[in-house]
Parts: C-alpha cells; structure tokens; sequence
C-alpha cells in the first residue's frame, strides 16, 4: 500500500481554508487541521482526517500539540509532509493610532507568531523524516505594499515573506530539508473581503475600490483560489521563488 501523505492546515473552517480541507480530502490525504471553529469532513473510505479546535490567538499551545502528535506519528508512515499557515485576522479597519493595542497583539500572533511556532514545532517533528517537506505559508499583496488602516495586518504578512525567506535558507543546506514558499493567494471572495468593502469609507480610504472588485465580479471563489494554490504547492519548483504569487508565471 502507499503511504498516505500528510498535510496540516490552519485556518480550516472557512473560507479559502476550509476550499482546501475539502479539496485535499477529496484527493485521499491524511488531513489535521486546526481553527477555532469545528470542522467535519464527509466518510471517505481510506482517508484520516484530525480536527484540532484551536486559538491561535495562543500559538505556543497549537505549537506544542502539533509537536507532540508529530512525534508519536511515526517517520515512515507518511510519503510527504506539508505544513499549510493559512489562518489570518484583521483587526478592526482604523488607523494604528486609533486601534486598541489587544486587537493589534492578537493579529500579530494569529498571523506571524502562531505561523512562527507551527512551523518550529513541525521541522522539528520531522526533523528525522526522510521524506519531502513543504511549508506553505498564505501571504497577501498586503505584505509587498502598504496601505492605509491596514498596518497590523501589512505588518504581519510582511514579517511572513521575510520569515520564510529566512527559513528557506536555514533549509536548503538539510540533506531532508523543508521547501519553502511565501504565496499570495489573490483577491479571494471571502468573509475577510466583505470586511473591508463594509468599512467606513471615512477611516478606510481604499473602501471604494474593494466594493468596485466585488461590484464588477472581479474576486476569485474560494474553491478557485484553493485549486491555484493547491496546483502551486504541487509545482516541481515549488520554493524555487520563495516570495510568490499565484498570479505570477
């Protein structure tokens, strides 16, 4: 028989993320995924799925269950292992300076700390998996420009290129190293998108150009986005360009 491969996935019970539980599970994989919502995927004859309802708002704790569960997994029974930093937060849309400091900490920690410890505790899970390894981590044109009334979320996505650039190259040298990519999903037709064409146009001046995207039928379906993303990671030369996008050769 063949061994199943493993992916993890946060962020899995809406929009994009929960696109790419289904799909992934679809395809027969090993799935644990992890979100503050319950998530229940249908029988499917073969295939493992793990839901994990977490905060990530506390990453230390996901970090160390995902730690502890890869350790007693088992190194050969997986052909692959991925690990997919989906989940994100966007604070209330205002200026920094008007901005409550609780909102700003909680979505640099769902952002780039629980990403940060995920990945930790699964490289060092595999650390003695001879198998292939990727982490995947859902950036944003956010992280690549600024914008007003966005800066904690512009910060975080940004802190999350440069990351994985960083862990790209403590990577390459392993003889069983982790293939890295920081990926851009596109403008996606999410709960995250009606958030900002919802907001006060007064405190958010880019308001009117999210509601044209959607007025004009110009954001991508979740289930779209996640077949990019899921074609993407299966790229011969996924990690080759760290810092990418799905629209992008």
């Amino acid at each position: 028989m063949t061994a199943p491969h493993l992916f993890i996935l946060t962020g899995a019970s809406r929009g994009m993320g929960l696109a790419l539980a289904r799909q992934l599970w679809r395809q027969g994989h090993t799935l644990v995924t992890l979100a503050r919502g319950p998530l229940e995927l249908p029988a499917q004859a073969g295939a493992v799925h793990w839901h994990w309802q977490q905060d990530l708002g506390q990453p230390a704790a996901a970090a160390q269950q995902l730690l502890d569960w890869l350790q007693t997994a088992g190194r050969s029974a997986y052909a692959s292992a991925t690990l997919i930093n989906n989940a994100g937060v966007i604070p209330p849309i205002a200026p920094l300076a008007d901005t409550a400091w609780a909102d700003i900490g909680h979505a640099l920690r769902v952002g780039l700390e629980a990403p940060m410890l995920l990945a930790s505790a699964f490289l060092r899970g595999t650390a003695d998996w001879q198998v292939p390894k990727k982490v995947l981590n859902i950036s944003s044109g956010l992280g690549r420009r600024g914008m007003a009334s966005q800066a904690t979320y512009c910060a975080a996505k940004a802190g999350l290129d440069n990351f994985s650039e960083a862990l790209a190259l403590e990577e390459a040298p392993k003889p069983w190293g982790a293939r890295v990519c920081s990926l851009a999903p596109g403008v996606i037709d999410t709960a995250m998108q009606a958030q900002l064409r919802s907001a006060d146009a007064a405190a958010f001046p880019d308001m009117p150009r999210f509601a044209q995207l959607h007025a004009q039928g110009l954001l991508t379906s979740a289930d779209d986005a996640a077949a990019q993303v899921l074609a993407w990671l299966a790229r011969p030369d996924f990690g080759a360009c760290v810092v990418a996008d799905v629209r992008q050769p």
